[in-house]
């Protein structure tokens, strides 16, 4: 930590920073009851915030296990948009997407779109984000290269051409960004969301003389073709502005099943919303062959029909709703 001096990085709207070990000297000596230890430690954790993604303690403690499959959703949303969610974008993620890509196909049949939601995920296996994003390639083109050289997709018959919507957020990182950046470049993909932070970079290992190991972001990821850079961060085709809490807020319940106390959501007890009713010619002719009222009965009967379920997840609502009006104009003449 000696010999760190942040006295030239300024803040928005804010003076330049102090001295850093002017500033520790003046906390050591002064603030009552506080070690060196103590400010070391306080420090250290302040950079690894700072420059989180970018750089990071490696820990020889067992981490919770990743599901094999990296994929901790697979959906079908308004009954022809298929869902998949990426916790982790390592080894092995292609093989699973393509299985779920096929199984999803098998029992809908009618799927029309794809989102991929790559918010909050992470990962370092730039050979499985390539991998994944090939894909959604039919011709060959250059990837990236992971350090170990250029990475490309194969010409195929078989990649999906499904028009996909990548959802991104400021927790999407590394190997995920990456990603989103590759099937976002793929000519049927978009990506919807907020900024990313730029963390995806070539990343060495050190070894700190406490035995301890760091990995830190070395050199930026070079791609191919027209795929755009990520050095501040991949800014989405489509930006939807919407708060991290708001997000996590649905995350595992993107129609607010759990919160939900208006009747806006089909939620209640019920699950039922009073809908206005407008006679038309063919209501007349029903209501008559019927020998019914159309203030009673009729209406009655019209008013308590079930109201479907409203996605609260904004993000994720827009990508659906975008992806089925694209499937309504394919559907055209």
């Amino acid at each position: 930590m000696a010999g760190l001096v942040l006295g030239a990085t300024t803040m928005k709207g804010a003076e330049a920073l102090p001295d850093f070990d002017e500033l520790r000297q003046l906390i050591q000596t002064t603030l009552p009851g506080v070690t060196r230890a103590e400010i070391d430690r306080q420090a250290t954790e302040g950079l690894l915030r700072g420059f989180r993604g970018k750089v990071q303690l490696l820990t020889s403690e067992a981490s919770p296990a990743i599901p094999a499959t990296n994929l901790t959703q697979i959906k079908v949303f308004e009954g022809e948009i298929a869902y998949l969610r990426v916790r982790q974008v390592e080894g092995g993620l292609a093989a699973a997407v393509r299985a779920a890509g096929n199984a999803l196909l098998q029992t809908n049949p009618v799927v029309k779109g794809l989102v991929l939601d790559l918010r909050f995920a992470g990962g370092h296996d730039y050979a499985a984000a390539a991998a994944t994003a090939d894909l959604f390639d039919a011709q060959a083109r250059e990837l990236l290269d992971p350090g170990s050289g250029m990475i490309s997709s194969t010409t195929k018959t078989n990649a999906w051409i499904w028009p996909t919507v990548v959802l991104v957020n400021g927790q999407t990182q590394g190997a995920a960004e990456a990603l989103a950046a590759l099937v976002g470049g793929s000519g049927h993909g978009l990506v919807m969301g907020s900024r990313t932070p730029g963390t995806a970079m070539l990343t060495s290992e050190f070894t700190l003389k406490n035995g301890q190991h760091v990995r830190i972001a070395t050199a930026p990821l070079r791609f191919g073709g027209k795929t755009r850079s990520l050095a501040s961060g991949l800014e989405p085709d489509i930006p939807v502005a919407v708060s991290e809490a708001e997000e996590r807020t649905y995350w595992d319940d993107p129609y607010g099943l759990a919160k939900a106390t208006g009747t806006n959501i089909a939620t209640t007890a019920t699950n039922r919303v009073i809908r206005r009713f407008h006679t038309n010619e063919a209501d007349l002719v029903r209501a008559r062959r019927e020998g019914v009222e159309l203030d009673e009965n009729f209406v009655r009967q019209r008013e308590t029909e079930p109201a479907p379920p409203v996605l609260q997840d904004v993000v994720l609502g827009r990508a659906v709703d975008l992806l089925k009006g694209l499937a309504l104009v394919r559907r055209q003449p």
